[in-house]
């Protein structure tokens, strides 16, 4: 789970960002900057979801010959009979889905692994959308396939062969699913790290725009306090880091209960350290020692 220090980072950067000439809306801002901030942990994310699906893919390949010899008896089957029209159209489009399903994985694998973090998500996330939405498309056919086999028992002895394999193919897609969406699944340890990653980027983004529309919506009292202990304050004379860092640090100590004075501008200045010029801590330090002390007094 993010820590409250990156939480903070986070609050500043999307401050930062929302603050540059004369201000953007903030609500604009958002999809671009979380695609920037939480580049490594999606990177991450991604990886883990490929290493995953690789080994599932590996699993598959025996079944799919499986599926592949039994396909053409099953189909010659069908077409026989002019009443199952539809159904030898189905099981040919779960071959075809199934031809689709390997393309995508070959696709996969061919992304390179040792690209940076943007250009490695920038490729790998549309393939694994394309064969996870392949996914749900081959499994509603297999569905429809098995189904139309009810109507059909006495072909069941000639169908069985490939309506098993397409099933055991099933159960893997079944994996699939709980990879795609493994929050949903939480009794499934080896899909832990997964279910920790997502958690991770959805925390932090909840985390941070939580505390900084918090942040904003207090602004301009923010700022009322600022220019009280501030001579001849005006927020476009200071640096748009330190005057990130000053409102996040004034609300925090005006409306964060939980959070002491002296903790809020503790951190407060390693940001300061971390984002500002040389002379930004210390200069943070003392307009929030100050704002703290007159709290102080005011409470």
């Amino acid at each position: 789970m993010p820590s409250r220090r990156q939480i903070r980072e986070a609050v500043v950067q999307f401050l930062y960002c929302a603050d540059l000439e004369g201000g953007a809306n903030p609500a604009s801002l958002r999809d671009a900057f979380w695609q920037f901030v939480t580049e490594s942990d999606r990177r991450a994310l991604l990886q883990a979801t490929w290493k995953t699906l690789h080994h599932l893919g590996i699993g598959r390949e025996a079944r799919l010959a499986e599926f592949q010899q039994r396909l053409a008896p099953a189909l010659a089957t069908l077409r026989a009979r002019p009443d199952l029209e539809e159904s030898a159209a189905t099981l040919q489009q779960v071959a075809d889905l199934e031809n689709r399903w390997t393309a995508a994985m070959i696709e996969l694998s061919r992304v390179p692994k040792d690209a940076d973090d943007d250009a490695f998500s920038e490729q790998i996330e549309p393939l694994l959308e394309k064969l996870f939405r392949t996914d749900r498309d081959l499994s509603a056919s297999r569905r429809r396939f098995l189904e139309s086999l009810e109507d059909i028992p006495a072909l069941r002895a000639q169908l069985d062969p490939v309506a098993g394999t397409i099933r055991r193919l099933d159960r893997i897609s079944e994996r699939v699913r709980m990879i795609e969406e493994p929050e949903k699944f939480p009794d499934q340890v080896d899909l832990a790290k997964l279910r920790e990653c997502k958690e991770s980027i959805a925390t932090l983004l909840r985390e941070t725009d939580a505390m900084a529309d918090a942040v904003l919506r207090e602004k301009d009292r923010i700022d009322e306090r600022l220019a009280a202990v501030v001579e001849n304050f005006a927020p476009e004379r200071i640096d748009p880091v330190d005057r990130a860092i000053l409102r996040l640090g004034t609300w925090e100590i005006l409306h964060a209960d939980m959070v002491p004075a002296a903790v809020a501008i503790d951190e407060a200045i390693e940001l300061a350290k971390r984002f500002g010029t040389t002379d930004s801590g210390r200069f943070v330090n003392g307009v929030l020692d100050k704002i703290a002390k007159q709290a102080e007094a005011a409470s």
